[in-house]
């Protein structure tokens, strides 16, 4: 599923969007060929992204990029058929290729013409290079240069054995297990959830005390109407009894309702009080998890020749044990950073008027309610300008993009998967693998990090993290009359989205979102719970992210936010899918803490397997839902986006599926009066979608067209054997046929 809006997008606009993600394809496909040059798999997908390409670029009249996605298209179905071996030579010309695409997708339009003109040599060498490898290596007695042997060797980490004595307290010691301690304060969490209910008690009895004001004045107003029409005394006194029957009761209703709220303060105080002693039991001083850190560093620094000094800061800060666990890792990766990106030689030390002795300092506090840790050095500190550099060398952005960015964005470039500013490689850095896995257990643990850093003088690191693991910030929803809690750390917003802003995209929900187009999903299909409520003109939408992803998420309603004790799961039960752990509501109700990594994971998993639910949209014309539906399957973007205007802008509604297994499953889970299908396609071609459609007996009734570039009268016959009721090639595509087409095979858009 794609996250930007194609909708306004000119042809050349969406070729260069197909290439950039078809460049990507390429590189990473390449890149894998070089650790296994024979691996089937990545020859397919390679063939695939050089032919969609070919295809797209011979739909907006791009020659130069269809003569070089051609040339490679054939030099990866040699290599498919055996007749070739690309070794790292041979791959480092496809490379080239893929940088020539690229040039050619960011020329501007006007500028196209004259481009190609102008580095017609560039292209001609390029495809007459492969063209050559392709003739010398087909030829008998043709040599291909075999690549040398690659010997990876394994990373080591540095490991320090810990060794100390025990340190030695006045207090007396008594050995509790763990599971113990965690049974404690379930326990204590379960009697803080149970005293937080007296408190909807003691409102509802406030409700009793007003209907019993309510009932004295409707005795003393009957009283006096009657006292106007009967003078019998005897009525007047029963009537005199009961209305100071009710003061009575009202009077000890109130008395009783006072007491009611001392013992409601003075349990809920006793609660608190037990489970902050139960939460401290859990609690190690901070020195618990660093004690191995000075020989960590002394070792790490006489190997890279440096000397440096390791400062501590708040030892005896508490933090919960699980907690620190989880941070020994993300620490340790931080450490190394410092000491080998950070700290300089003791030579640049003295050069740059610094002692020849560097300085690393950790320090934990507690700040606002959470766990600060910081880890800062002394040293060279990230140039941003050298940042810069590194992060349009690597081709996480443009150059345009990255001068306008502030320092702050740039250092969120440290923490991506594969990024290093280290131009060797040691045993401690130069792989881009460190800081991306810190921000990961960052993230586990619901906290943050960030970076801060000045030329010269030094970096810092900054976590911020929960306290305790023991008790999570959640956002409270309803989904299916089942309360569930969103943690915080996850969501990006929250926000009543009126139904009027849902766009489709193909045949995806969306909206916008701070200049993005986010996906939209019902929480009810991920977790199976029923349907979506649809009252009312907004939907209560949480917009979550995990590793790059986002989507907005649709609940019944907003219960308002909770901080909810965490009560793991029976281990027995195994890991349930989009659930990370349980919770007592305040009315003692059981409720799940949701797993918003887990539950993006599942979203993925269901736009790749089939079509999402849609949220109802109110507004919905009579007319506007019976039109006629078309599904449109085909591998190219380019060619989904031209075909889907076309139809659409001529009344069909339209929808897109990305190839033939996208498509069979929007068969089977929607109504449609058309397919139209392109023939080769990843997962399942458009030949073997034709034929289950028409073996099915639900959808053997379905009209389906065939759009291919293969115009051989036997991949046209292949196409009407298994079913297919017209077959149109691409190369004489025109507006104009493909509408007429359709209107021979289901007629007018509308009944």
């Amino acid at each position: 599923m794609s996250g930007e809006d194609f909708s306004n997008l000119s042809l050349a606009d969406l070729f260069r969007t197909e290439a950039e993600n078809q460049a990507k394809t390429l590189t990473e496909g390449l890149l894998a060929l070089e650790r296994d040059n024979r691996s089937a798999e990545q020859l397919e997908i390679l063939m695939r992204a050089a032919h969609s390409l070919k295809g797209a670029a011979r739909i907006v009249d791009l020659n130069a990029a269809v003569q070089v996605a051609h040339a490679m298209e054939d030099c990866f179905v040699a290599a498919q058929r055996g007749k070739i071996v690309l070794e790292p030579p041979q791959i480092d010309l496809l490379l080239d290729g893929v940088d020539l695409l690229s040039k050619i997708a960011q020329t501007p339009e006007a500028e196209a013409a004259r481009w190609e003109s102008e580095q017609k040599g560039e292209i001609d060498t390029f495809v007459d290079a492969l063209g050559r490898f392709l003739e010398r290596a087909q030829t008998p007695g043709g040599e291909v240069r075999k690549a040398e042997p690659v010997f990876l060797s394994s990373d080591k980490e540095v490991m320090t054995e810990h060794s100390g004595a025990a340190l030695l307290r006045n207090d007396r010691v008594l050995r509790v297990t763990a599971d113990h301690l965690n049974r404690l304060l379930g326990l204590a969490g379960e009697s803080l959830v149970e005293s937080r209910r007296l408190t909807p008690f003691a409102d509802s009895l406030l409700r009793l005390k007003r209907q019993h004001g309510d009932l004295v004045r409707l005795v003393d107003g009957l009283r006096e109407a009657l006292s106007a029409l009967d003078r019998n005394e005897q009525t007047q006194m029963r009537l005199l009894a009961i209305q100071n029957k009710a003061i009575e009761c009202r009077e000890f209703l109130s008395d009783r309702l006072g007491e009611l709220e001392v013992f409601d303060q003075r349990s809920t105080n006793l609660s608190h009080r037990l489970y902050e002693e139960a939460l401290a039991c859990r609690m190690r001083p901070f020195a618990d998890g660093t004690h191995g850190f000075p020989r960590l560093v002394r070792d790490v620094a006489q190997s890279l020749g440096k000397k440096v000094r390791l400062e501590i800061v708040g030892e005896t800060v508490s933090v919960d044990r699980d907690m620190l666990e989880k941070l020994e890792a993300p620490l340790t990766h931080l450490l190394h950073n410092a000491l080998d990106h950070g700290i300089e030689s003791p030579e640049d030390r003295h050069r740059a008027g610094k002692p020849e002795e560097g300085l690393v300092r950790l320090d934990a506090r507690h700040n606002a309610g959470m766990l600060q840790v910081t880890i800062s050095d002394d040293g060279r500190g990230i140039d941003p300008e050298t940042l810069r550099h590194a992060v349009v060398e690597r081709k996480f952005t443009a150059a345009e993009t990255a001068a306008k960015m502030s320092e702050a964005e740039l250092f969120e470039f440290l923490f991506l998967p594969g990024f290093t500013m280290k131009e060797t490689v040691t045993k401690l850095s130069g792989r881009g693998v460190g800081l991306d896995v810190v921000q990961n257990m960052i993230k586990q643990a619901r906290g943050t990090a960030r970076v801060f850093s000045e030329a010269g003088k030094g970096t810092r690191f900054q976590l911020q993290l929960p306290l305790t693991l023991s008790v999570v910030r959640t956002l409270l929803v309803e989904i299916g009359g089942e309360p569930y809690a969103f943690p915080l750390a996850y969501i990006v917003r929250t926000l009543k989205l009126p139904k009027a802003q849902i766009e489709v995209l193909e045949g995806r929900q969306h909206f916008r979102f701070d200049g993005k187009q986010i996906g939209l999903v019902t929480a009810h299909q991920i977790l199976g719970c029923g349907e979506p409520s649809s009252q009312g003109d907004d939907l209560p939408v949480i917009v979550v992210e995990s590793r790059g992803h986002s989507f907005g998420v649709v609940a019944d309603r907003f219960l308002g936010e909770r901080e909810l004790v965490v009560h793991p799961l029976d281990p027995r039960l195994g890991k349930i899918k989009d659930v990370s752990a349980g919770a007592l509501m305040e009315d003692g109700s059981p409720g799940l803490i949701l797993d918003v990594e887990d539950l993006v994971q599942s979203i993925d998993k269901l736009i790749s397997s089939g079509p999402l639910d849609k949220v109802s949209a109110q507004g919905t014309s009579a007319v506007a839902k019976k039109k006629k539906r078309v599904l449109i399957v085909d591998d190219s973007l380019t060619v989904r986006e031209l075909e889907r205007k076309l139809l659409g802008s001529h009344g069909y509604e339209v929808e897109a599926a990305v190839d033939g297994m996208d498509g069979w499953n929007a068969v089977r889970t929607g109504r449609f009066d058309l397919v139209i299908s392109d023939v080769d396609m990843p997962r399942m071609d458009g030949i073997e979608l034709v034929t289950l459609i028409k073996k099915d007996a639900s959808t053997k009734a379905l009209p389906v067209m065939i759009v291919s570039y293969k115009d051989h009268e036997q991949d046209r016959q292949r196409g009407l054997e298994a079913g297919a009721d017209y077959y149109l090639t691409k190369g004489s595509f025109h507006d104009e046929t493909l509408l007429h087409a359709v209107r021979d095979l289901i007629g007018e858009p509308n009944p």
